[in-house]
């Protein structure tokens, strides 16, 4: 008889295992038992601390809707694995350990921006907007307010020296105050900078000034934990004095974490903008079949209607409509009959007529008539070379060139679906900020390089003849040293291809924008557009009109909920029945 099939010896062994879940950790001596600390996101659960593995299990069992829960210090995470390995997975992460008796602050702190504790509402919502755009797990703002005079916590922004806005964030967990730890620990979790920062050293700022926090309390290490393949997080851990410990973290399966335990999607090659719009589908039980992942295309199929996309275009889009998008010049002249304002505009081709329109209006943009991602699109010229060497530019993508007034504003970039607005982003050129050290080539690959991390390599900032140019016009070359705190644009184009950065104002949008982007999409009578507008302030009615995208990025408007709206339209029976009450409440 086989060992599988002897009743005695399996009970011998189920009664070890046992005995070895009831001992598989002692708690410190004078720690807190079962300790845990509610951080917002989840809880962090100190697995050292329970003195047994059940118990352990017990607690991750328990955790609540969309939050994540993470048993870190896990002594013998194989035995608690054994208990319930269809529902818990060992963390794919590496911890790190910082000896904070050794750690050395930096010989000077970074400028342009500073770093303090979080103290508002609106830093609660704006650290949020961050963890979204990261794909981050949100916290209620009302716990980081409720949670901001404790001891247990600190949460530290980094706020922007010139226009308040957060650009970091980082949490830190003291030990001592959560469970007692006798090795008067910490920890920093939930390190995130904004896709949009200008600044150079952010996150190793966030990271030094949290060591600095904890030093000061007495503190004699900080942990983190970081993915094994991150790279580009690990070597400035490695830089600062990080060493790796062998600490071990045990999460529970679910739908947050699916990626660091089922591995990767069949359609990973999707780009942000499918992405979006897929994970939308399959969380409402929507069939979707990949197509041709590269392109971004796929079909989503759904109680009999089966709709073809590709990111937030779809086969409810009439050729007609994706036509008029395509040609700037018709577009303008559909809209502008429908009452939309619109700039001055050259119509003939004519280097004489170009010169004499730019004499009249000053300063002039010139783009192809037909074109996407800002390519060929030259902003800001003010002599006629320029805007001769720009016409040549621009028709390296399209033989037909527009040439028209420049409007001196904010380039506003609104999602409108179904005929309402449902996301507004005041979109921004690529610029850099001199640190004293670094060339302008040097800062531009760093900002580069965070752009593309948080785009998954969508929005990147070229090293070409239109970034020279405005380098030129600014009084730079790539290889000159800004002073530190000097902010200079790199483009003059806001498009997020060419490095631009989003800033969301749906909640602060003047009415008129609304009117006139609404306007706008029922004039080419279609149903998803993006509708770029110059304004001088998104609270402020004037504008004017620049163009209509058949196929906005839904992905570079989170945390609004452009990927929901838009599977609403495809398949209204999908519709979550609390969100169709709401909408017929607001509807009455």
């Amino acid at each position: 008889m086989g060992e599988s099939e002897n009743p005695r010896r399996r009970g011998a062994q189920a009664h070890r295992l046992k005995r070895l879940h009831a001992s598989a950790a002692q708690p410190p001596r004078g720690a807190k038992p079962d300790a845990m600390v509610d951080c917002g996101w989840g809880r962090l659960v100190f697995g050292h601390t329970f003195e047994s593995a059940e118990k352990l299990a017990e607690v991750l069992r328990a955790e609540g809707p969309d939050r994540r829960d993470i048993a870190f210090y896990v002594r013998d995470p194989h035995v608690l694995l054994a208990l319930a390995p269809q529902e818990l997975f060992l963390d794919p992460s590496h911890t790190f350990r910082l000896d904070l008796a050794t750690y050395r602050a930096a010989p000077r702190r970074r400028q342009g921006f500073h770093i303090r504790r979080l103290s508002t509402r609106a830093d609660a919502e704006a650290v949020n907007a961050i963890y979204a755009q990261r794909r981050m797990v949100p916290v209620p703002p009302d716990f980081f307010w409720s949670a901001r005079d404790g001891r247990t916590l600190t949460v530290l922004v980094a706020e922007d020296a010139e226009s308040g806005e957060i650009l970091g964030s980082v949490m830190g967990v003291d030990h001592a105050r959560a469970f007692g730890d006798p090795e008067k620990g910490s920890s920093l979790w939930c390190l995130a900078v904004a896709a949009q920062a200008p600044h150079a050293g952010l996150g190793e700022s966030l990271v030094r000034r949290l060591a600095e926090h904890f030093k000061a309390r007495g503190a004699a290490f900080m942990d983190l934990s970081v993915l094994h393949d991150n790279e580009q997080a690990i070597a400035l851990y490695e830089k600062l004095g990080f060493r790796r410990v062998q600490v071990f973290a045990v999460k529970r399966r679910n739908v947050i974490n699916e990626p660091l335990y089922a591995g990767a999607v069949e359609d990973e090659g999707l780009n942000p903008y499918a992405q979006i719009v897929v994970d939308e589908a399959r969380r409402r039980g929507i069939h979707v079949e990949i197509i041709d992942a590269e392109g971004g295309f796929f079909r989503l199929t759904h109680g009999g209607r089966s709709i073809r996309c590709r990111e937030a275009l779809s086969e409810l889009t009439s050729a007609v409509a994706m036509s008029i998008c395509d040609d700037k010049r018709a577009t303008r002249r559909i809209v502008e009959a429908a009452g939309v304002r619109a700039p001055a505009q050259l119509t003939i081709d004519d280097a004489a007529e170009r010169a004499a329109f730019l004499e009249r209006h000053g300063t002039v943009v010139v783009k192809p008539a037909r074109g996407e991602q800002g390519r060929g699109v030259a902003v800001g010229l003010t002599t006629a070379d320029e805007v001769e060497a720009a016409v040549e530019a621009a028709r390296q993508h399209c033989n037909d060139v527009i040439v028209e007034e420049c409007y001196q504003g904010e380039d506003l970039r609104l999602v409108v679906i179904d005929y309402r607005v449902v996301a507004a982003a005041i979109r921004r050129p690529a610029r850099i900020v001199g640190d004293g050290r670094a060339s302008v080539r040097e800062l531009i690959e760093v900002q580069s390089r965070r752009r593309a991390a948080a785009t998954q390599g969508e929005s990147t900032i070229p090293l070409d003849a239109e970034t020279e140019r405005c380098l030129a016009a600014a009084g730079y070359g790539l290889d000159d040293v800004p002073d530190q705190g000097t902010e200079i644009n790199v483009r003059k184009t806001a498009n997020l291809h060419t490095g631009g950065t989003i800033h969301d104002v749906t909640d602060e949008t003047h009415p008129a924008l609304i009117e006139a982007a609404i306007a706008a999409a029922r004039a080419i009578e279609i149903p998803v557009t993006g509708i770029d507008l110059m304004v001088k302030s998104a609270r402020q009615s004037d504008y004017v009109f620049i163009e209509a995208n058949e196929r906005p990025g839904l992905a570079n408007h989170e945390p609004q909920p452009t990927a929901e709206r838009y599977i609403d339209l495809l398949f209204p029976l999908s519709i979550p029945q609390p969100v169709r009450e709401a909408q017929r409440r607001r509807r009455e």
